[in-house]
């Protein structure tokens, strides 16, 4: 077990790692790639495609004209973040896998809010499509929250089941009578 000082550098770590990688994919993509080109990796598959999204993830609110949609986005990323930290630094003691999932969180967050901030727009460029079907085009802090997420999920779902059998609610024991 690590403890709280070591554990925090470990996820701040992660977190940093998460937004260094991110912020240097999409300096690359912004400066290689032209916007709404593509370079093809896997025909049939995937590609890169240089698109800038100014809504949410997955470009989720992307058509909306909303002058106020920008920093209310910003807001709501600033909050996530507050919210993610303040768990992350109680996190110490917990499984490890929520340290992880939250630090993937951070850092992505981080990542995209850097972009939303200097921008107005979070620079995108991974898209994995069949044929005529394609899921939205999205970047590496995008797939760092989307996998935090997901470790986070499927430790309230392995964690819950694993206690599950237990019996969390104390009955009374039997009273005891003498012979």
């Amino acid at each position: 077990m690590m403890s709280k000082n070591s554990a925090r550098i470990f996820y701040l770590t992660i977190a940093l790692a998460v937004v260094l990688l991110d912020r240097w994919t999409k300096h690359i993509v912004a400066r290689r790639i032209g916007l709404y080109h593509h370079i093809q990796i896997i025909p049939g598959f995937f590609r890169l495609t240089h698109t800038e999204n100014t809504g949410a993830a997955f470009s989720l609110f992307a058509d909306s004209i909303t002058p106020w949609k920008t920093g209310l986005l910003i807001a709501f990323s600033v909050i996530a973040l507050i919210v993610v930290s303040v768990l992350l630094w109680k996190n110490h003691h917990a499984h490890i896998a929520t340290g992880i999932g939250l630090a993937l969180i951070m850092g992505g967050a981080i990542g995209n809010l850097w972009d939303r901030v200097a921008r107005g727009r979070v620079v995108d460029f991974l898209l994995f499509y069949v044929k005529r079907y394609q899921w939205p085009v999205f970047n590496l802090a995008d797939s760092a929250i989307v996998i935090g997420a997901c470790l986070l999920v499927l430790e309230i779902i392995f964690v819950k089941s694993h206690h599950g059998n237990e019996n969390p609610v104390k009955t009374p024991a039997a009273p005891i009578h003498p012979r």
